[in-house]
């Protein structure tokens, strides 16, 4: 339900103020006239959902990967039907995050313009900072150091710092009395210099293909500008990757179960290789150190055809689990086998109360330092999903968002949070303590913990790629 109301932007209103008054095209229509066909991954649609924007129903841009002319592509696309297409916080770091994406995997880049530039009322948490507006442009300058193709198409209203975006792109399309370009608009220039000026003269498709030279080719239609992108993107001379054709088994036991398998809670008992016989090409898997730290499971196997190695959440991990999968992720770097994260991590376990207890503690402690260093400097592919509980220390230790996996994505029922709020604790009652107010306190914090770690709180800002449902893993 979320996925296909973020799909309609602004709302149907907006929509037909787009299409019919503005004659423009919607922005998921042009990227099906860009698309070769229909298999296009969206990143991050519930970005900016329900967070304190007014009434903004997610970021106003889309972004995404699919293939034009065979090769892989990174899109960023404004959705003009949501405030005009303005750039909100939530919106840079979209597209920051798919530049990030551009570079990691050398995929060309295609930018569709049609933006009222910044929302100035949010300019402080969106320009001054290194990872801001201005990102983006230096993001561009270095992907064509790095000789990554990027292309643009003015396809409406390109105003303020958006202007750079098309002219630091190495071609771009301007559109016919639909895209625009300019610094300052029609307003600006009256307020400023009491001038009357059309936006068509001051910065009109015309005006950039044959008097500035902003633009590299001219369109008379939204039709004809995506056709002229497929066709410069054909001259790139960006070879698409080879593809092996792949013959692959589909798994033993169908897919869709993994919708009643999935994990509610961490402190469940269901073992984490039923999850994988519904993933793994044949179900097959070929498990390493099986009988050892059990609580991880670690092992090969083919995800589409794709030679993967696993490292399955089973439980809390253990010192020899964490030792397990430390020599396991080094043997994938060496092998140079990208690695498939499965976290589903427990809470911390209670603080010792015997020097014994304490040791074990220190020993389990180190064992995971020693993963993590391992999981950090592998040099291969890695890709999350959060399948239960993303908590703690356990979730850098399982290559959570901040030891950067080249994709993070969540299951619907995922929990994000430093710590469980249904196993919390409570505060010893004692003479000194106003148990009252203390309980309306952590009632409080439990309350706020609950909604803050939902898998739609975590998308909505963009600590990961998207939701996704169980059943469509293999595929994502």
């Amino acid at each position: 339900e979320l996925l296909e109301m973020v799909s309609k932007g602004g709302g149907g209103n907006a929509i037909l103020r787009h299409t019919q008054r503005n004659k423009k095209v919607f922005v998921r229509e042009r990227l099906k006239m860009l698309l070769d066909d229909e298999s296009f991954l969206e990143l991050s649609p519930l970005a900016g959902l329900n967070m304190p924007y007014g009434d903004v129903p997610a970021a106003g841009c889309l972004t995404g990967i699919g293939k034009i002319c065979g090769v892989w592509c990174v899109f960023m696309a404004n959705d003009a039907t949501v405030k005009g297409g303005t750039i909100y916080p939530i919106g840079v770091k979209k597209q920051l995050r798919a530049q990030e994406i551009a570079m990691q995997n050398r995929l060309l880049s295609v930018y569709l313009v049609d933006s009222g530039g910044a929302f100035l009322p949010l300019q402080s948490e969106m320009f001054p900072d290194k990872f801001h507006g201005g990102r983006l442009f230096y993001n561009e300058a270095i992907m064509s150091a790095m000789k990554i193709p990027q292309v643009a198409v003015v396809c409406g209203s390109c105003v303020a710092g958006g202007a750079y975006v098309p002219t630091m792109a190495e071609e771009s399309v301007i559109i016919d009395k639909i895209g625009t370009l300019f610094l300052a608009g029609p307003p600006l220039v009256k307020a400023a210099t009491g001038e009357d000026v059309s936006p068509e003269d001051l910065g009109g498709a015309k005006l950039h293909s044959e008097v500035s030279g902003c633009c590299d080719h001219f369109a008379s239609s939204e039709e004809e500008a995506y056709e002229c992108i497929r066709n410069v993107i054909s001259t790139l001379n960006y070879e698409p990757l080879p593809e092996e054709v792949r013959e692959y088994d589909s798994p033993l036991y169908s897919s869709e179960e993994l919708l009643g398998l999935a994990p509610r809670s961490y402190n469940s008992t269901l073992p984490v290789k039923l999850i994988l016989s519904r993933l793994m090409d044949g179900s097959r898997f070929q498990e390493f150190k099986a009988g050892y730290g059990t609580t991880l499971v670690t092992g090969f196997g083919h995800v589409e055809g794709h030679l993967v190695g696993i490292v399955a959440s089973n439980g809390e991990l253990s010192h020899d689990a964490s030792l397990k999968g430390g020599h396991f992720v080094q043997l994938c770097s060496q092998r140079r086998v990208p690695i498939l994260f499965l976290q589903n991590t427990a809470p911390h376990a209670a603080e010792p109360t015997s020097i014994s207890q304490a040791e074990a503690h220190t020993n389990k402690l180190k064992a995971q330092a020693s993963m993590m260093s391992a999981v950090a400097c592998a040099a291969v592919p890695k890709i999350t999903i959060v399948i239960g509980g993303c908590y703690g220390s356990e979730s850098y230790v399982m290559c959570g968002r901040s030891f950067s996996p080249n994709f993070l994505f969540l299951w619907p029922n995922a929990r994000v949070a430093l710590v469980d709020s249904r196993h919390f604790f409570t505060i010893p009652k004692s003479e000194e303590n106003d148990c009252k107010t203390d309980d309306l306190e952590l009632n409080h914090l439990k309350k706020k913990l609950e909604e803050e770690s939902s898998a739609f709180y975590s998308s909505a800002r963009l600590w990961d790629d998207g939701v996704i449902l169980p059943q469509n893993t293999r595929k994502v």
